[in-house]
């Protein structure tokens, strides 16, 4: 998927990958609710290699961005296109955010490998995206079935500036 054209959240995300009802005891029961998201539609990825992908980035340091938002993410061997999961926890988690907030959005990231620009665009423009204090109260309050045409229009007005 090596093009100029930037990915958009649209080609990342199903609404079948977005939840409401994760609930997390602590970060790894988080990070292995959101390996078995991220697998959903696609069988030929392994779970457990998807856990520990999140698993080894998140030991780096927390994925934790602020302001209640997580953006656990890593690259993956053997993954032929980019793939997100979003949640809103059930009760807000501890994730060592810098801003010693809980977590209540969760955006999970897998990409291929080798394709480490491309990581880190998606990752910026989804920690401008949930920059937005609107976007996260509306992501709080809205419901399930909303969630994802929230996320992409918020992601195409970003793309269209």
């Amino acid at each position: 998927m090596a093009s100029d054209e930037p990915i958009r959240l649209r080609d990342l995300l199903t609404p079948a990958r977005v939840r409401t009802d994760l609930t997390a005891t602590s970060k790894k029961s988080l990070l292995d609710q959101l390996a078995a998201q991220l697998r959903s539609g696609h069988p030929e990825l392994d779970e457990r290699e998807v856990f520990q992908t999140l698993l080894r980035r998140e030991n780096l340091g927390s994925t934790a961005i602020g302001h209640g938002v997580a953006l656990p993410h890593g690259r993956m061997a053997g993954l032929d296109q980019p793939l997100g999961a979003f949640a809103r926890l059930t009760e807000s988690a501890d994730f060592d955010a810098i801003d010693d907030q809980p977590v209540a959005l969760v955006f999970a990231l897998l990409v291929p490998d080798e394709e480490n620009e491309q990581h880190l665009q998606v990752l910026a423009r989804l920690a401008q995206m949930f920059d937005d204090q609107a976007l996260r109260e509306r992501l709080l309050q809205s419901p399930e079935d909303e969630l994802y045409d929230l996320l992409v229009a918020k992601d195409e007005e970003m793309a269209g500036q």
